[in-house]
């Protein structure tokens, strides 16, 4: 599937939407690590998240609370680019503006 890609929106398999603010490396193992953002409001406030890349990216078997029918556990949206990261994006296809104006384009 290849590297992830900063400063991209990418959809979970569960069908939130998430902006990838950069790549960290673990200073342990140095294992690449995805630092990434919910682009809608969650109810329990967090809004920075980290995963390892490798998992990040993984093949996911069928399960039944697969929404959008993915083959991995994120996957890039390329219908859209983001300039900011203040979007709300629910499951459902709603875009809800939260905060300040984002200017939303369609990808190429």
């Amino acid at each position: 599937m290849g590297d992830v890609k900063i400063g991209k929106v990418y959809r979970h398999f569960k069908g939130n939407y998430y902006f990838v603010d950069n790549i960290a490396y673990d200073s342990e193992t140095q294992e690449k690590m995805v630092v990434y953002k919910p682009l809608y409001n969650r109810e329990d406030g967090r809004s920075i998240w980290v995963r390892p890349e490798k998992m990040f990216l993984e093949e996911i078997p069928e399960r039944p609370d697969n929404i959008t029918g993915q083959t991995h556990r994120f996957e890039l949206v390329n219908e859209l680019d983001k300039d900011m990261s203040k979007k709300d994006l629910s499951p459902n296809g709603q875009n809800v503006q939260k905060g300040p104006v984002t200017k939303w384009t369609k990808g190429e």
